[in-house]
């Protein structure tokens, strides 16, 4: 619940100007999300985010890094370098190995990426399994994916 909770905080943060944790604790609520102030202020800490001046002049809660296009690239790169432990493969099959309970969300927004060879993918709460079309297409994935992790050989 956690991690659908975070990916949920993110997804808010990206699409309403929100600068209170009151509001933020609104917008959950609105979403099926029933948590206190204190797991919000939780999240908000564990999320590491921060508020940031917006073009409107306002300040507003964000991951920190500038975006200004807000697209979902930036969010799988964040939600992926902090959910992901290592990537490997057994012939077209994509193994990435997540902190415990990070999977989900890591999974979400890799699928949101619509990559080019990838059939389908299956989360658990510590892996994800991705199908690839080809050996050749799930060498080139696991490598764009360990580039991200700066562990490329």
């Amino acid at each position: 619940m956690k991690t659908k909770r975070h990916a949920k905080i993110l997804d808010l943060i990206s699409q309403h100007s929100i600068d209170t944790q009151e509001e933020l604790l609104k917008w959950l609520h609105d979403s099926g999300f029933k948590v206190t102030q204190a797991t919000v202020s939780r999240d908000i800490k564990e999320l590491r985010l921060v508020k940031t001046l917006s073009g409107d002049g306002k300040y507003r809660y964000t991951t920190g890094v500038e975006n200004k296009s807000d697209n979902i690239s930036f969010k799988f790169h964040a939600i992926f370098k902090e959910s992901v432990q290592t990537v490997d493969r057994a012939m077209n099959t994509v193994v990435v190995k997540c902190y415990t309970g990070m999977a989900n969300a890591a999974c979400a927004t890799l699928d949101s990426m619509h990559w080019d060879g990838v059939v389908g993918t299956l989360a658990g709460d510590d892996t994800i399994f991705v199908l690839l079309r080809s050996e050749e297409a799930a060498e080139e994935f696991m490598e764009i994916l360990k580039r991200l992790l700066n562990v490329a050989e």
